[in-house]
């Protein structure tokens, strides 16, 4: 939502980060983003909701990558996991799904990292709007977001 872009952005502007703001199409998939911002699929920042014993996670990846899912309940030491609703990202995130920006610490949400994404010298996220995406620097966003970097992915 247009509320979560200006979040992110004044976020990024206070800590004075570099980043690119890019206007495009709607986009719902990591595909469609990764053609219409002209980058590898590879650098897209997934962000995925998680809930796990009524309580969210915020679980980052490569576009590239796939959820493991006996991974993620070893790291959360539960036997429940599954995808937030979309019900449940908008309630606690005030997003759509497919437009979740990878920033779950501004949303109170503990937030993990699979280290593949930061193979990356830029990432590229949508922020909080199927139309808006922003490329910055992947250790940027890490210093930032501060994420445990934890391998949770195929």
């Amino acid at each position: 939502m247009k509320e979560d872009f200006i979040k992110i952005k004044e976020f990024l502007d206070k800590n004075n980060i570099k980043y690119k703001l890019y206007e495009h199409e709607p986009v719902f998939t990591s595909e469609d983003a990764a053609r219409v911002r002209g980058a590898d699929l590879k650098q897209g920042a997934k962000s995925m909701i998680i809930r796990s014993d009524g309580k969210f996670y915020d679980f980052i990846l490569s576009a590239a990558k796939k959820i493991d899912w006996n991974k993620v309940k070893k790291i959360l030491s539960t036997k429940n996991v599954s995808f937030a609703t979309p019900g449940e990202v908008k309630e606690n995130i005030n997003c759509e799904i497919g437009s979740v920006p990878p920033f779950g610490s501004l949303y109170n949400l503990k937030t993990y990292c699979d280290p593949s994404l930061l193979e990356n010298e830029e990432i590229e996220f949508n922020v909080g709007l199927h139309t808006m995406s922003i490329r910055m620097k992947s250790k940027d966003w890490s210093k930032l977001v501060k994420p445990e970097v934890i391998d949770f992915c195929k």
